[in-house]
């Protein structure tokens, strides 16, 4: 048993996976499925925007799918419009929000488009702006919008102007068989990165979300590159013999953490990005992998399996000390935490062949298992660290899926021409 689970710790370090989950085509769609929607949420009336046949349907999806709020747009028990919202008559309907818009088309051809959110109880406007946005733009001004009305309502930053890079792949295009590919939250707008007949791993954002890193086989050993997203140069910062995988950006952006075995064993390596020198953060016989940033920087989480099992280890910068944090269930790896740095998303083996995602709270210690399914990898949380995305199989199908961190939604989006897996929230 010992033996089978340092093997399986090994494939993590060599990328490749707990599980066949992988992906997809140029272009590949990603579809939203809602696998389980939010109980007893607050309603919100999204009412249709004036001349709108695009952004009132996705601001309506962005703020169902927050498990937040539950929309009763849907046989509207009332009606409102720009600057009348019918107070009275939501107010017996039970529903306290109202969200009303208009767009204009410039003679530029920019739109203009003015957006309401109105608190019934209150008796007031929380939200009356008016965006100007060219054409090409339109779809991202609905998700600046959603997160708006989001950051209202909760206090907390919205997240679904954000994207995810993911990895996919089709066996039936042998020349595109990996894709490295960047789409919004609700898998809308996929920008192909990168296309290879070899794998594509580990995805990985620097911290203005301007480039992304990733672990290439091009070459026939792994190697990891950097690229820039706008202009699609690319650099490669690791090829050393062995093992090139799992880079991590430091949150200044200065530093690269990254697995290598360059001296034989599987180690954790940190390069500064400036001079290209290597520092050597973990010396030990078992399997150090996994390095992901703490977000102030003073540390790092990693997985090791030298307490006899795969766990999650914290390294100081400080001393140099590396610490377990880990101590529920007989495997937990891929640790990744909430951006402030109060939560870990890892994946957990409860008994058994069964790996789900579930969040620590570092301070306390206590673990829970967030997701239903049973071959689960690769968390990630958004930015405000309410949703966490992840890769799994369902009907036979590897597909990605976002859960909110109180379990109370979960959506899926899988992809029609292949696997999907690999993937990882941009920051903001």
């Amino acid at each position: 048993m010992m033996e089978n689970t340092r093997k399986h710790l090994l494939g993590l370090a060599i990328m490749t996976a707990l599980m066949p989950l992988l992906v997809q085509t140029s272009h590949a769609q990603l579809h939203l499925e809602i696998a389980k929607a939010p109980e007893q949420a607050p309603k919100i009336a999204i009412i249709p925007f004036s001349n709108d046949q695009t952004i009132y349907s996705i601001v309506e999806n962005d703020l169902n799918r927050s498990g937040k709020f539950s929309s009763a747009s849907q046989n509207l028990p009332a009606s409102a419009s720009m600057n009348n919202p019918n107070a009275a008559a939501w107010q017996s309907a039970g529903v306290p929000y109202v969200v009303t818009g208009e767009i204009k088309q410039n003679a530029a051809g920019s739109y203009e488009v003015h957006y309401q959110l109105y608190d019934i109880e209150k008796k007031q406007y929380l939200l009356n702006e008016l965006l100007t946005v060219p054409t090409s733009r339109v779809r991202q001004a609905a998700h600046m919008i959603s997160d708006a009305i989001y950051q209202a309502l909760t206090g907390i930053q919205g997240d679904f102007s954000g994207r995810i890079a993911y990895v996919l792949r089709n066996p039936a295009t042998p020349e595109q068989r990996y894709t490295l590919q960047i789409a919004d939250t609700d898998g809308e707008q996929p920008k192909t990165i990168l296309t290879s007949r070899d794998p594509i791993l580990s995805p990985a954002w620097t911290p203005d979300a301007q480039k992304i890193a990733y672990v290439s086989f091009e070459s026939k050993r792994p190697a990891i590159y950097v690229q820039d997203l706008a202009t699609g140069q690319r650099e490669k910062l690791a090829s050393f013999r062995g093992l090139n995988g799992a880079p991590s950006f430091s949150p200044d952006g200065k530093s690269m953490l990254f697995t290598a075995s360059m001296h034989g064993n599987p180690e954790i390596y940190q390069m500064d990005l400036n001079t290209r020198q290597l520092q050597r953060m973990t010396n030990d016989s078992a399997i150090d992998t996994e390095a992901r940033y703490a977000p102030d920087g003073k540390s790092f989480i990693f997985t090791s399996d030298r307490g006899g099992s795969p766990q999650i280890y914290r390294y100081s910068f400080a001393d140099g000390s590396s610490k377990r944090i880990t101590f529920r269930g007989a495997f937990n790896a891929r640790g990744t935490l909430s951006a402030d740095g109060k939560k870990v998303a890892l994946v957990h083996r409860p008994s058994g062949s069964s790996y789900k995602v579930a969040i620590q709270d570092i301070n306390t210690g206590i673990t829970n298992i967030l997701t239903p399914t049973s071959l689960d990898e690769s968390p990630s949380f958004s930015p405000n660290g309410q949703m966490v995305v992840y890769a799994t199989r369902e009907d036979n199908r590897g597909l990605l899926s976002i859960m909110s961190v109180d379990g109370r939604f979960r959506m899926n989006l899988p992809s029609e021409q292949g696997e999907v897996r690999e993937p990882a929230w941009a920051p903001k």
